[in-house]
């Protein structure tokens, strides 16, 4: 799905004028959408049917207007909250503000508590907003954020700038965004991931060709396009057909890492996985699965290192690693005879980073913002802006790779395709390991026969499914660990094939 400016969604609109939609009939379908969607959660959560609507002057707020009217016809109990008087609305927040009064619709000016129940529906200001927010609507804005309801923002959380995701004041602080036929770039960039909670499209009706002609800036990854992605299972299949992966990865002191890179290459699909690492630390590998083949390594032994990663159908190299020197001179003889897809993660990214070498013509990189920037050689850090990403998309054409940049959300780039956004994951995933999980299903992937670009795009969903099922099994985000992630593989992949 195109992700779009707010400049973009303008041109949208008036194309959507030119071709004989007129804005009351827009403003109607988002309403009445916006309200199923508001419905939909009341029924989902168990939730008295009490809804608040917070209401600017602007078009905004005639779509809060509109959503009242359809709540109030199924039943609902809607109190709208409207500083402004009628002659400073727009002509279309004024009609519909009229239509919900005669619904008998509650309009009061101003509110300090939302009490104990219910919903608030956020319709202040829509995607063309910049700046700060100012009084009256900050301490609305602020009330509401107090409240500890459900809070869904249409289109765009007040106070977020739709295209740059910069907050400069009081924001909306949205359990949902439910965004308005396309999401905005701003959801994404800088900190407008913070505030957006669950993303949900209303549609407006408008024909998917009059859609294409506007010019997304990104790529939202949906399951229904990529889910087709993954290979049919056959009746007849043995494990290598299933999928071989060799790992390179572990040390002495990080065998943790390299543990649970090779469990979720096993776990994501491969039929067969095998882990080289370093003579001598048998000990600290002895609590691997039996399901895995280890199998020690020197460093003076590069030939044969490099033999028995060709035999694989995929690599991953990196997890607990080590940067020590004798590791990077044993990586700058190995990676670049390489033949078959790789995943490259963690120390070897360093190790890339401090010293260069050829990257196999079908590799992944999987660098957090931290590595990514040392990866960039940059002076400061990475920013989430457009400036940021651009950096990394033409470092991923230079070196004719694909990217992941880890994160929340997760950016996957590659060459010659626009960014895609991964919209899956949940804020419990920022725990040591989660990277080396992801590491060991883009491998498995990989190793079933699926290209760079689209193994990546399905390893990222996969991953944010899993850590979506960890955090709803144990009834909170707080305290899960990658092992969790792993757990959940099975149902991350019954969700995304259905």
């Amino acid at each position: 799905m195109k992700v779009v400016s707010a400049e973009a969604m303008g041109e949208l609109e008036a194309l959507a004028n030119q071709q004989g939609w007129i804005d009351r009939d827009l403003m109607e379908n988002a309403g009445r959408g916006v309200a199923s969607a508001v419905c939909h959660f009341i029924k989902t959560n168990h939730l008295p049917r009490v809804v608040w609507i917070l209401c600017g002057k602007g078009n905004n707020g005639g779509d809060a207007f509109a959503a009242g009217g359809y709540l109030l016809d199924e039943g609902c109990q809607v109190t709208a909250i409207q500083p402004d008087e009628p002659e400073a609305c727009s002509p279309l927040c004024r009609q519909n503000r009229r239509r919900f009064l005669d619904k008998k619709g509650s309009l009061i000016a101003h509110i300090d508590s939302f009490g104990a129940g219910g919903i608030i529906v956020d319709g202040i200001f829509g995607t063309g907003f910049k700046g700060q927010v100012h009084s009256p609507y900050d301490s609305m804005i602020e009330a509401a954020n107090r409240s500890a309801l459900p809070i869904l923002a249409i289109d765009i959380p007040s106070g977020l700038n739709g295209t740059t995701g910069q907050i400069e004041g009081s924001v909306i602080h949205a359990t949902e965004t439910l965004f308005l036929e396309l999401p905005k770039t701003g959801f994404f960039l800088e900190e407008g991931w913070n505030v957006t909670g669950k993303l949900r499209r209303v549609g407006l009706g408008l024909p998917r060709s009059m859609i294409d002609q506007v010019t997304g800036e990104f790529e939202l990854s949906m399951q229904e396009e990529i889910r087709s992605f993954l290979p049919a299972i056959k009746r007849n299949r043995h494990k290598y057909q299933t999928g071989y992966v060799v790992g390179l990865a572990g040390s002495p002191t990080m065998p943790g890492a390299a543990l649970l890179s090779s469990l979720a290459a096993l776990r994501g699909g491969s039929g067969i996985v095998r882990l080289l690492y370093p003579k001598g630390m048998e000990v600290e590998l002895s609590s691997m699965p039996y399901e895995l083949i280890k199998i020690p390594y020197t460093y003076d032994q590069p030939q044969e290192v490099s033999r028995l990663m060709e035999k694989a159908g995929a690599t991953f190299i990196g997890p607990g690693l080590g940067t020590s020197e004798k590791t990077g001179c044993l990586l700058r003889k190995v990676i670049p005879a390489l033949k078959n897809p790789c995943v490259i993660d963690a120390d070897a990214l360093t190790l890339f980073a401090n010293q260069p070498f050829p990257l196999p013509p079908q590799t992944i990189l999987t660098p957090h913002r931290g590595e990514m920037e040392t990866l960039l050689h940059a002076d400061c850090s990475l920013s989430l802006n457009r400036e940021g990403l651009k950096a990394c998309q033409k470092y991923s054409e230079e070196h004719k790779i694909t990217l992941i940049l880890k994160g929340a959300p997760t950016f996957i780039f590659h060459p010659q395709q626009l960014i895609f956004i991964n919209p899956t994951g949940d804020p419990g995933m920022a725990t040591a390991g989660s990277g080396d999980v992801l590491t060991g299903l883009l491998a498995s992937l990989l190793s079933q026969g699926i290209d760079c670009h689209r193994a990546a795009l399905c390893g990222v969903y996969l991953h944010g499914l899993a850590g979506e099922f960890a955090a709803r099994n144990r009834g909170i985000s707080c305290g899960m660990m990658a092992t969790d992630l792993i757990a959940h593989f099975a149902n991350a992949y019954a969700e995304y094939a259905h």
